[in-house]
């Protein structure tokens, strides 16, 4: 459709409607009544249910904004809520961790008197064990890596090694380990893959 004939419909639909609301109006004056002259004065019902629907009106108003405020502070508190999450969130992984330093420190202060080795390296052993338990307790677990096939959603391929046919795309050794908590990785395991 051209422009041209959008306009000139355009001008009609309004001519139409200009004509309807004259025959309207011309109606209207002759029906109008002593009747009419009273509801036009505001003694009438319909004025009585324009007041009604202007009160529920004003009443729905008010609750909509009772209940927009009631979001908004609950969307602060939760806000607040979260932020005060993340500040202490590790507070409990901290706390359990302490015990493992105090160990720690009392395995060095032994280190330096000690003369007998094997239980020096008995306790740092043993040390070493109640870290890996305290970090399961929170859900960390160790990845698997060596002899398992190259996964690049657990592994992170730092360096190839010539291997034989039987070790081809299996990671032969582990650089650093890696670590989930619970099911998400938190850190990848860096490993040497077999070529």
């Amino acid at each position: 459709m051209t422009k041209d004939k959008k306009e000139k419909m355009a001008t009609d639909n309004q001519q139409v409607a200009e004509e309807k609301e004259q025959i309207v109006n011309e109606e209207s004056a002759e029906q109008q009544t002593p009747e009419a002259d009273k509801m036009a004065e505001g003694d009438t019902p319909e004025a009585d249910k324009t007041a009604q629907l202007s009160g529920e009106a004003e009443e729905w108003k008010d609750k909509y904004l009772r209940l927009s405020a009631e979001f908004d502070n609950y969307r602060k508190r939760t806000l607040r809520e979260k932020m005060e999450l993340i500040e202490s969130g590790g507070e409990d992984v901290i706390k359990s961790m302490l015990a493992v330093m105090d160990d720690f420190d009392r395995a060095l202060q032994a280190m330096q008197s000690a003369s007998d080795v094997a239980s020096v390296r008995e306790g740092v052993e043993l040390i070493s064990q109640k870290m890996r338990d305290t970090l399961k307790g929170k859900g960390v677990s160790e990845i698997e890596a060596v002899g398992q096939p190259l996964d690049t959603d657990l592994h992170e391929a730092v360096a190839k090694f010539p291997a034989g046919d039987d070790k081809k795309g299996l990671v032969i050794d582990v650089v650093q380990k890696g670590y989930k908590l619970k099911e998400k990785v938190i850190r990848y395991a860096k490993v040497v893959v077999g070529e």
